[in-house]
């Protein structure tokens, strides 16, 4: 199936506006893609983050509470107020706390490494949750120890109260610093997360330029093919045009496709081979009419040389004409001398009847002769008008 110029222009630009357009949305599911991962980022470690904060400002309230038991114990035994019941409520409900944010960041730690974006963020909450781990054990033991040194409070039992206070200060040490390693933790897991949404944003990037090349590629493709199917043939119909303008009808055009150029080349080839016959049959009509001239021109030349030898016997015989006028007018004279001759003779005498009678004899063959001469006159006339005719109809063919 053979396409027209025209849809495969139109199936060009729709082949590179449906790559632009996908470009576009390729890019725009990138960007999309980063912006959900950083977002992803950024929202799980700020939930840890506050969970950290939170549980850290807990563990001071925890040292705080227990202090101010303590010393409510000691004012209670100098025998004055004071309320250590509340302040146990209020520790043990902090104590619950803290429980509940270890383990909510223990769960979140596990979460959050099944959702990790690389392998050094699976790590990075491996560390965490163990870290949590850890922490929650220091815990416990700091919350037996606390509850402990609560109940020895509220049996006024100052020797096991400052007992235990030297051991909660040795378990309340790693229990803080604790907490501070799973915010160091935290905090290269931000690190690795920027680092992460870094190499996310660049693997887009990456991605984007490629996809970019793949369609500029593309282009220049679908323009090549284009133009290799439009442009060059058409430059090639026109120089054909060109040269049979200027008279060359020898060449042919490949009309080989069934578009629009296939077709103009077929009917340009037709239109040659029609014009190329024309010319020939112009040749051969021409040939025809210089044979038939070169035929006139020699019957011409033959009619002129025709008309040249009567035009000399025209001459001849005018010639004759002069000499047979100039003979009658020397007869005239000597006929008239011999009238004049024959009256003088008539009144002289009557002498000489037998000359006269010869000389009317005389005078019958001189009019003889003139009867001739007048005959041959008008012969002559009428060769004259036959040579007036033939030189008129020799006027009328040059």
């Amino acid at each position: 199936m053979s396409l027209s110029i025209g849809k495969r222009i139109l199936l060009g630009f729709f082949a590179i506006t449906a790559v632009v357009v996908a470009l576009g949305l390729y890019a725009l599911e990138q960007i999309g893609a980063v912006r959900d991962t950083t977002d992803a980022i950024v929202r799980r470690d700020m939930t840890v983050l506050r969970q950290l904060d939170d549980l850290g400002n807990e563990a001071r309230d925890l040292g705080l509470l227990r202090r101010t038991a303590v010393i409510g114990m000691l004012m209670q035994a100098q025998g004055r107020p004071a309320q250590t019941g509340e302040t146990l409520t209020a520790w043990r409900q902090t104590a619950a706390q803290v429980e509940n944010r270890l383990a909510t960041t223990i769960q979140l730690a596990g979460e959050y490494r099944a959702q990790g974006i690389s392998a050094e963020r699976i790590a990075a909450w491996d560390r965490i949750a163990a870290a949590a781990n850890t922490v929650q054990g220091f815990f416990r033991e700091v919350k037996a120890q606390g509850e402990a040194q609560f109940a020895a409070i509220a049996q006024q039992d100052v020797a096991a109260v400052e007992a235990r206070n030297a051991e909660i200060s040795r378990l309340q040490a790693p229990f803080l610093d604790g907490i501070k390693n799973l915010r160091s933790q935290l905090d290269g897991s931000m690190a690795l997360g920027q680092r992460a949404a870094q190499a996310v944003y660049e693997r887009s990037r990456l991605s984007i330029y490629l996809t970019l090349a793949a369609s500029v590629l593309l282009a220049l493709l679908i323009t090549w093919l284009i133009s290799r199917a439009v442009v060059r043939p058409l430059e090639s119909v026109m120089a054909f045009v060109a040269r049979v303008g200027e008279g060359d009808l020898s060449g042919q055009l490949i009309a080989g496709g069934r578009d629009e150029i296939g077709q103009l080349s077929a009917r340009l080839n037709t239109m040659v081979a029609g014009l190329s016959d024309l010319a020939r049959t112009n040749r051969a009509a021409t040939a025809d009419l210089n044979a038939a001239a070169a035929e006139i021109r020699a019957s011409a030349q033959e009619q002129a040389a025709s008309v040249e030898q009567q035009f000399a016997a025209v001459q001849e015989t005018a010639a004759t004409v002069d000499e047979i006028t100039h003979s009658g007018a020397q007869i005239s004279k000597r006929a008239t001398e011999v009238i004049a001759t024959a009256q003088a003779t008539a009144q002289t005498s009557r002498q000489g009847l037998r000359a006269v009678s010869d000389t009317a004899k005389a005078m019958e063959a001189i009019r003889e002769q003139a009867e001739a001469v007048a005959g041959n006159i008008v012969s002559l006339s009428e060769k004259t008008q036959t040579i007036g005719d033939i030189i008129e109809t020799v006027n009328d063919i040059s």
